[in-house]
């Protein structure tokens, strides 16, 4: 059975990610999509809102696991015995980073391979930032993101 990680911060999580879940989890036995803290990152939603929106959002995938870590994505992945991290790329400026990353998890473990999936070209602008920053002039995320979602960013900006 060949397990894979696909690590992100998900706040929140888009139709973007949702297409690499959604990929990733036919090429795979079994997907954790794991949320991990990035100090670097200052959160809309709590861990347990984006475990919650994520939940909803892949709740018709099979094998699919919502979890959170705050270990290092390679550490995780053995721990669940996982092989594989998964990675979305948008564009050549998200290549740059994930490269970076990508030798530093070698670095740590080059027993768990990366695996970098192209996005598709209509979810090639959406991040999870763009989004946020739509939401908070409270004009529609509608097709940038899973309904549910679409849904905790209204009530979020209303409060």
């Amino acid at each position: 059975m060949t397990k894979a990680v696909y690590a992100g911060t998900f706040d929140p999580v888009t139709n973007g990610h949702l297409d690499i879940i959604e990929r990733a989890s036919h090429m795979y036995d079994h997907i954790y999509v794991t949320i991990f803290n990035n100090p670097q990152k200052q959160t809309m939603f709590t861990l347990q809102e984006r475990i919650d929106l994520l939940k909803e959002a892949t709740k018709h995938l099979e094998h699919v696991t919502i979890d959170s870590s705050d270990s290092l994505a390679v550490e995780y992945a053995k721990s669940v015995g996982a092989s594989v991290l998964v990675r979305g790329l948008r564009a050549t400026m998200d290549f740059e980073y994930e490269l970076q990353l990508a030798f530093s998890n070698q670095y740590l473990d080059d027993s768990v391979d990366m695996v970098f999936l192209m996005t598709r070209p209509t979810h090639s602008f959406i991040s999870s930032s763009s989004v946020k920053e739509i939401a908070s002039h409270h004009h529609s995320v509608s097709g940038l993101v899973p309904k549910v979602v679409e849904n905790a960013l209204k009530k979020k900006m209303n409060e």
